[in-house]
Formats: C-alpha cells, sequence, structure tokens
C-alpha cells in the first residue's frame, strides 16, 4: 500500500511536573530538533509555532521537545504531525527542568568576549610591569657606575670612551621602553572603552531579559504501524510579547494631502529569540475575557453599628491579612537558590496584507522578522496610506501666539488604525508628535501637524481700566479691550480659527456684556458663521485669509459688579 501523509491534532490540557513511564516495548527517547518558524503577536502575548521532523521506527516512540520558555501557557499547548509514518499520538506531557545556569546564548557570548577583553588587558598590564623592570634596571646601572667609589676600593673611573657607550645604550633603551609604553597604553585605553561597552551591554541584557534559570519540555508518546517520517508542529502561548501602533504622518503641501505610514512596535520578552520568523500582529484582546463582566448589585443601605465581636474578628481577620502580606514580601526577597522552586518567567516599503475578522483584526508581515527576546522595540511597517486632507489653522492668541496647523480626512484603507503616537512632518521637516485615536474603516480622523511659522498671530492689550458706577458710586466696572491680529505670509489661501476666552458669571451680581464683537453677529456653535459662542465663555472666529491678507479681530468686554464685592478673575 503507498504511503500517504496523515495528519493528527491533538490539544491537551497539562500538568506541570507530571511524569509518565514508557510502555514495554518503547525505545528510549528521543530529543526533537525544532525551531521557531512562526509567531502571531497579540498586545499582550505571543502564539509561538515550532516545526521540527523526526525520523521514526515501527511501534511506539518517546519524543522530547525541550528548551521551552519557563512561562508558556500550559493549556494552551497544540500539537500536530504530518507524514509518511502511520502515527497516532498518545499524549503530551510537559514538565519543568530546573537549570544551573542560564541557556541565553547572547549572554554567554558576552560574557566570553568580556573574559577575552580582560585577559588581553591583564597581558598588556604584565608587559607594562617588565618594561618599569627594565627601566629600574637601567637606573640602577647607571648610579652603580656614577656613585663615588668606597674609602677602602680603588678609584677606578671609566673612560670617555666607555661613558660615551654608556649613555648611548641608556638612551637606546630609555628610548625603546617609553615608545613602547605609550604603545601598550593606548591599547589599555582602547580596550578599557571596550570593556566598559561590552559590560553595559551585558547588564542591559541581564537587566531587560532575568537569565532563565528553568525550561519546559514536552514529552509525546507516539505509536507508528510503520516506520517513517512525522514532522511535528506544537504551537503555544507565551507572555512577554507585545506590540503597538506608531504612525508617520507627512503633509505634502502642494497636494493638500497626508502620507501615513503605519508601524507595529514589537517587543519581544518571552525569553526566546525569534530569527527568520513569519510575523502576524492580532488586534485581539484575549486578556479582556470571551464574555462581558457581570455587575454586581449597587446596594443604598444605612451605615449600621459594628458588633463588638465582629469587630473582635474583623481585627483578627486584618492581623491574619498583614501576617500573609508580610510572608508574601519574604518570599519575594528570597535569594534565587530558594526562590527557584516558585519562579516565574516573565525602497518601496514592505506592506502587510490584513484579514478582518468578526471582533479583531490580523495584520501578515510580508518579509520574514528576526528579533532578539531583550524587550527591544523593532518596528515593521503595516501599510501606508495617501489621503487627501481639509487642512485649517487653530489658535488661541492668549495662551501662545502660534498657529496649529491640523488635517481632517478618512480612513479610506481596510487596516483598522489602533491608538498610537504621531511623528507629524511638513514636507520632510519634522515638526511635533502628537497622539491619534483609534480609527476604523471609513472613520474621519483629526491629526494634529504642531505650529506653522507662516501664520501669524499677535495679542496685544489696548486698554484695560476700572471706573465706578452709580449715582453713590456703589458699583464698579472693568473694561478690557484686546487685539488680535492674524497675518497669512503663505502663497495659499487658509481657514483659521481663533479662540478667545470671555468671563464666566457664577453669580447674578456680577454682570458680563460682551462689545465687541456685537451680540448680532455671535452665533451659536452648531450655526456655521464666522463668530459663534462654544462652551464655558469661549468664542471663536472662523476666518479664511487670503494669501499675503492681514487681519485684526477686537474684542472689548466689561464686567460690572457691586463695589463692595469681592470678586476674582478680573485680570
Amino acid at each position: 500500500m503507498p504511503s500517504r501523509p496523515i495528519a493528527f491534532l491533538l490539544t491537551v490540557t497539562l500538568i506541570v511536573g507530571a511524569l509518565f513511564a514508557p510502555s514495554h516495548g518503547t525505545a528510549a527517547p528521543v530529543t526533537v530538533t525544532s525551531r521557531i518558524t512562526a509567531v502571531a503577536v497579540y498586545p499582550d502575548r505571543a502564539v509561538l509555532t515550532r516545526l521540527g521532523r523526526v525520523e521514526l521506527p515501527a511501534g511506539d516512540s518517546e519524543l522530547v521537545l525541550d528548551g521551552l520558555p519557563a512561562a508558556l501557557v500550559d493549556e494552551s499547548l497544540q500539537v500536530s504531525g504530518r507524514g509518511t509514518a502511520a502515527a497516532t499520538i498518545l499524549d503530551v506531557n510537559l514538565r519543568r527542568t530546573f537549570l544551573e545556569a542560564s541557556l541565553d546564548p547572547r549572554l554567554r557570548t558576552l560574557e566570553e568576549e568580556l573574559a577575552s577583553l580582560q585577559r588581553e588587558d591583564e597581558a598588556i598590564a604584565a608587559r607594562l610591569g617588565q618594561l618599569d623592570q627594565q627601566r629600574s634596571l637601567l637606573q640602577r646601572i647607571e648610579n652603580a657606575l656614577t656613585a663615588p667609589p668606597a674609602k677602602d676600593s680603588p678609584a677606578v673611573r671609566p673612560s670617555l670612551d666607555e661613558w660615551q657607550r654608556l649613555l648611548a645604550f641608556q638612551a637606546e633603551n630609555l628610548t625603546r621602553i617609553a615608545g613602547d609604553q605609550q604603545s601598550l597604553q593606548q591599547q589599555r585605553t582602547t580596550l578599557a572603552a571596550k570593556i566598559a561597552a561590552t559590560e553595559a551591554q551585558l547588564n542591559e541584557i541581564k537587566g531587560r531579559t532575568p537569565p532563565r534559570r528553568s525550561q519546559k519540555a514536552a514529552t509525546l508518546r507516539v505509536s507508528a504501524s510503520r516506520a517513517g517520517t512525522l514532522d511535528l508542529t506544537v504551537s503555544y502561548t507565551t507572555p512577554g510579547a507585545s506590540w503597538s501602533a506608531a504612525y508617520d504622518a507627512r503633509l505634502r503641501a502642494e497636494t493638500r494631502a497626508i502620507d501615513v505610514t503605519y508601524y507595529g512596535v514589537i517587543r519581544n520578552g518571552t525569553g526566546e529569540d525569534w530569527n527568520g520568523v513569519a510575523l502576524t500582529l492580532s488586534t485581539a484582546r484575549p486578556a479582556l475575557g470571551g464574555g462581558a463582566p457581570t455587575l454586581s448589585p449597587w446596594v443604598v443601605e444605612p451605615v449600621r453599628p459594628m458588633p463588638m465581636a465582629y469587630a473582635v474578628q474583623g481585627a483578627a481577620t486584618s492581623e491574619l491579612k498583614s501576617m500573609r502580606r508580610a510572608a508574601s514580601i519574604a518570599s519575594d526577597s528570597m535569594p534565587p537558590a530558594a526562590a527557584a522552586l516558585s519562579e516565574e518567567a516573565d525602497a518601496v516599503v514592505a506592506q502587510a496584507s490584513v484579514q478582518t475578522g468578526l471582533s479583531s483584526a490580523t495584520f501578515r508581515i510580508e518579509a520574514p522578522l528576526s528579533l532578539p527576546s531583550d524587550r527591544s522595540a523593532q518596528k515593521v511597517v503595516i501599510t501606508t496610506l495617501n489621503c487627501p486632507a481639509d487642512l485649517r489653522y487653530e489658535t488661541a492668541p492668549k495662551l501662545i501666539e502660534a498657529a496649529y496647523l491640523s488635517a481632517s480626512s478618512t480612513n479610506r484603507s481596510d487596516f483598522p488604525w489602533l491608538a498610537g503616537p504621531v511623528n507629524a512632518f511638513l514636507g520632510d521637516t519634522f515638526v511635533a508628535t502628537s497622539a491619534l485615536r483609534a480609527v476604523m474603516p471609513g472613520e474621519a480622523f483629526t491629526l494634529s501637524l504642531g505650529v506653522d511659522d507662516s501664520i501669524a498671530v499677535k495679542r496685544r492689550i489696548v486698554k484695560r481700566f476700572t471706573e465706578e458706577t452709580g449715582l453713590t458710586s456703589s458699583g464698579r466696572r472693568v473694561t478690557h479691550e484686546y487685539l488680535v491680529t492674524l497675518t497669512n505670509n503663505k502663497k495659499t489661501a487658509e481657514r483659521i480659527v481663533v479662540r478667545e476666552p470671555t468671563p464666566v458669571s457664577r453669580d447674578e451680581k456680577i454682570v458680563v456684556k460682551v462689545i465687541t464683537p456685537a451680540e448680532r453677529d455671535i452665533s451659536s456653535a452648531t450655526v456655521q458663521k464666522e463668530i459663534a459662542r462654544e462652551a464655558d465663555g469661549i468664542l471663536a472666529w472662523r476666518i479664511d485669509l487670503k494669501p499675503g491678507e492681514k487681519r485684526e479681530v477686537p474684542i472689548k468686554l466689561t464686567i460690572e459688579h457691586p463695589a463692595d464685592l469681592n470678586v476674582t478673575g478680573l485680570d
């Protein structure tokens, strides 16, 4: 009978630490080498897929996939197989194993590199010590030859030729020693910088990813009616990974459109490096659960005195809670050896394809991704979009004499945009960082694009004075008069929205009157006139300025109150 592929899928609930004994006739356990081939990243976790191939003999076999992360969610483990062996997966067991040292290859590589640099530095230090000894020896020779003879020894003086040879010997060797010392000191300075950089990198990785002190291994019992190959697919969920949205918004003034680049910012802290994996990003949020939360009754009742016995019991319960809290703190502060048993591990731009489901969307990144497990951020492009935009400027000159550009448009893509930061550019010039709310396909949105100095805004106080009112000077009136000047220095017509506050009275004795603009010129905020009254006494002018046009906006108002009434907020 010709062999044909057969697929198996088994989702199991696993009991950590449970061991099963192989049946009689089962071969020795076989370690299956596997690698991560695909990763699906959620906002707070990731689903990893591993592939491994094994040659199965006929009969029962025990397969071991080790090196799995300790934080793996046991209930999420899924195993499937496909191959020429007519195999049946009997059961799967997951267990935790503890390690004597970290298995992180990046840490081992850096530690070995640091040790090598330190050995090299020690060798240079030893060579410098030898040169110091040679210099001391030359000095002793010179001292011995130039020292006066002892009283009981005949006076023997070197000849002139001997003195010249001695001086030449001294000069030659001292020059050599000085040159060697200078060269070695330079090498040691360079080494010190490399050692410091390696130590900093090592400490950074240790800080972001604590050394793995435990791992998990999956053991499968498989029965094959004939020998053949079996390709195993293992997938599991692990915390420590996340992704969030970020955007670049680039305004093209000549076309009055915005180029939006939608990024996914990915962080990997799962304890496993991702090398050339197929990546997908999901907007689903499994942490919120599968159903809506259940509300508890909102009970309103009189406060009843607490009985004495209940009070004593409550005090004891409070003391018990404090003891438990103290025990918890002590447990958290245990040294690693004691805490090990309770450890819990923590050009043309390529675009993603989108698959929209009933309640979430999945973005499939086209290019393979490599990302170490050090929680460093990596940006991948999800999509780019050109959005025709309606531009306008907004200013609140009482606070800042500047015009802020904003652009309104619509998400015309099939991609839901998650909330995230936006880097705003005018052409190729970075101008500001703002934020974008979540925007669904077909939904309108507004982007803040920072200050544009080509729209000049000035505000000055024309008058401010106080006068007495009434026949007996029983009242007081404070008059404010301002002038806001707008100048359009652009070559295009632009709309500017100017907002100015007017006083809001909280007492009927305090009367506020807006003289300029006149009341007949002010509409409600829902009427599209040039001047509108918004909430909390804000007046908004919608002014269209032609290229090079200058416009003055006068504001005059009065505040009247009894002279004997102390009033705040008059300035």
